[in-house]
C-alpha cells in the first residue's frame, strides 16, 4: 500500500479489531469494533486516534497527519527575510512548577529547570527569539540567565537548537547534543556553538540537587534527545518527560532525510523503535507530565493560561497521570508504525 493512500478526514472514525484488550507500556487499550484488518496502516491510526482522544489530538493531527503527503506541484511560501515581528512569536514567561519555568515562544518551547547550583535550560529556541524570551524572560521571573548552567538541545533544528551560540557565548552555558545532531548542527546555515557536552544514550546530567536523565531517541533526527525530568509541585516529586522530537519531517522534507540507505521504512522504523523504548522508560519512571518543544504538542496553550488562574489548592494541568503520558507516546508510535506499514 503506498503512502499516499492513506487518508484522515475531519471528523472520521476508524475502528480496528485489536482482538482481546491490548497492553501498550502498561496502559491498556480495550477491544473496537472490526472494520480494519489488524497491521494495516488504517489499523495503526485507528490505534493512534483511540490512544489520543481528545487531549493529545494535536500529536495525533500532526503526526498521523503527516502521512498523506501534500501534492508534489504544492507550492510553500516564500520564507520571509530577517526575523518575523515580535507580535508573532513573543510568549510571557511562567512558573509551570516549583522548579520548572516556561521560556518559550507561542509556538516553540524552552523550559528552565531551576537547581541549587544552578539553570538548566531544555532547549533554546530561535536566535532572534532566544534573549528576549530566555534571558529577559527569566530575570521576569526573578532568576539570574547567567545562572544557566547547562542547555540540553534536543535535536540539531534551528526552532530549538538557535538560541545555543547567543546563550554559550554571553553566559558561558555548555551546550548539550548527541553526537549526531552536533554534526547536523555543524553542517547547518546558522552559526553553530562550539562543542561542549556529547550527550550519551542513559547519560545522567546532574546540577547541585537535581539530575536529568538524556536517552538517544532517533527518529526526528538521528541523534534526538528525549529527557526524564524531575520536578517538584508544591513541594512534591513528580517526573516529566520531554519527547525530544514529533514531526514526521522526511515526509514533508524528502531531500533533508531520505537517502538510497535510508529510505521512507528507515525513518519511520527507528522513530518507533525510539518510541517503543521511551515509552517502556516513561512507565518505569512513573512519569504523569509530558512537556514538548512545542507548545500544540504537549497542550501548552491550554495549559499556560490555567496556570495563570490557578489556585493553591487547584490541580497542575501539566499533570496529567501515567496513563495519559502513555497515550501521548502510544500515538507517535502507532502513527510511525501506520507509515511503517504502507511502505
Amino acid at each position: 500500500m503506498k503512502l499516499a493512500s492513506i487518508r484522515l478526514t475531519r471528523g472520521a472514525v476508524l475502528a480496528v479489531s485489536l482482538g482481546a484488550a491490548l497492553a501498550i507500556g502498561g496502559w491498556r487499550i480495550g477491544s473496537i469494533a472490526a472494520q480494519v484488518q489488524p497491521g494495516t496502516p488504517e489499523s495503526h491510526i485507528a490505534a493512534a486516534r483511540h490512544a489520543a482522544g481528545q487531549d493529545h489530538r494535536a500529536v495525533f493531527n500532526r503526526t498521523c497527519g503527516q502521512l498523506t503527503p501534500p501534492p508534489a506541484n504544492a507550492a510553500r511560501p516564500p520564507r520571509a527575510q530577517g526575523p518575523p515581528p515580535r507580535a508573532s512569536w513573543y510568549a510571557k514567561p511562567a512558573k509551570v512548577f516549583d522548579n520548572l519555568y516556561f521560556v518559550g515562544q507561542t509556538e516553540y518551547s524552552a523550559w528552565a529547570v531551576t537547581t541549587s547550583q544552578g539553570i538548566i535550560l531544555v532547549d533554546t529556541i530561535f536566535d532572534y527569539s532566544v534573549e528576549t524570551e530566555v534571558a529577559d524572560g527569566l530575570r521576569t521571573l526573578g532568576l539570574d540567565p547567567a545562572q544557566i548552567k547547562y542547555a540540553i538541545v534536543s535535536h540539531g533544528h534551528s526552532d530549538h537548537s538557535g538560541g545555543a551560540k547567543f546563550l554559550q557565548d554571553r553566559f558561558g552555558t555548555k551546550i548539550v547534543l548527541s553526537a549526531a545532531d552536533w554534526e547536523l548542527l555543524e553542517k547547518g546555515r546558522d552559526p553553530a556553538p562550539k562543542r561542549d557536552v556529547v550527550a550519551t544514550d542513559g547519560m545522567k546530567l546532574t546540577l547541585g540537587d537535581t539530575t536529568l536523565t538524556l536517552y538517544v531517541t532517533p527518529g526526528h533526527t538521528l541523534g534526538t534527545l528525549s529527557t526524564i525530568i524531575p520536578v517538584k509541585d508544591n513541594g512534591k516529586t513528580r517526573i516529566a518527560a520531554e519527547w525530544g522530537g514529533t514531526a514526521f519531517n522526511w515526509v514533508t522534507n524528502p531531500s533533508g532525510y531520505i537517502t538510497p540507505d535510508r529510505p521512507p521504512r528507515f525513518w519511520f522504523d527507528i522513530y518507533s523503535k525510539s518510541a517503543e523504548r521511551f515509552r517502556d522508560i516513561v512507565a518505569k519512571e512513573d512519569a504523569e507530565i509530558i512537556i514538548a518543544n512545542h507548545t500544540d504538542f504537549d497542550g501548552s496553550k491550554r495549559h499556560l493560561p490555567l496556570l495563570a488562574k490557578r489556585k493553591p489548592s487547584d490541580p497542575n494541568p501539566y499533570v496529567i497521570g501515567k496513563e495519559g503520558v502513555l497515550r501521548y507516546m502510544t500515538v507517535v508510535d502507532e502513527c510511525a508504525k501506520a507509515g511503517l506499514a504502507a511502505k
